[in-house]
């Protein structure tokens, strides 16, 4: 499950065991994977009704004050559109060919009207044009995922180092080492199994 975060981008994943932690996929494509998914990651799925794509839009790093309004259609479409990200994202991350129907699937989607961003005429601020509906919010979800796949951190897209997590995010960061979805969760559960295997060995 997520929750939204205080100001700073990323998501808040609840794990069915372990604590609470902070995730930044890097990208808000990227932010769809945890949802859930298909086959053995049905499991985890949280999008079950049009008010939970609402609900992830509101929790997403994009601007607070979206008034968006979801059909049951628009949900079945965000589950292909996600599908189609996974697996494209899993491709790049391993360097593997995509395939042309999960292109089609993006490329389908970005190609509806997006989110309208203006400036509220109260403030000067961000707002977001009335009337928001799921397909204008999957427009914005794959013209993210285009910008990501054709730009400078294309290949930059990852894979969580650990041997039980998939979870995929883009490494913005400056080296370009990142090798864990969050250093508080498996990047310290490394750590603690590289301890105890040096300990093994010199006991």
């Amino acid at each position: 499950m997520t929750e939204s975060a205080m100001g700073a981008p990323g998501l808040t994943l609840r794990p069915r065991e372990g604590r609470p932690y902070r995730f930044d996929p890097g990208a808000l494509c990227l932010e769809l994977l945890p949802t859930g998914g298909y086959a053995r990651y049905a499991a985890y799925e949280v999008l079950h009704t049009p008010a939970d794509l609402v609900r992830w839009a509101g929790e997403s790093r994009l601007p607070d004050g979206l008034s968006l309004s979801v059909s049951t259609q628009e949900l079945r479409r965000a589950h292909e559109l996600r599908a189609a990200l996974w697996n494209l994202a899993v491709a790049r991350a391993h360097g593997r060919p995509f395939d042309p129907a999960d292109l089609t699937a993006v490329n389908a989607a970005a190609a509806e009207p997006p989110l309208v961003p203006r400036l509220a005429v109260d403030s000067g601020t961000l707002a977001w044009g009335p009337d928001a509906t799921g397909t204008a919010l999957l427009s914005t979800v794959a013209r993210d995922a285009v910008e990501l796949f054709t730009g400078p951190y294309a290949d930059r897209i990852r894979e969580c180092g650990s041997d039980n997590c998939k979870l995929l995010f883009v490494d913005t960061s400056r080296p370009g080492r990142r090798r864990w979805c969050a250093m508080e969760r498996c990047g310290n559960l490394h750590k603690v199994r590289a301890h105890r295997a040096r300990h093994t060995t010199t006991d």
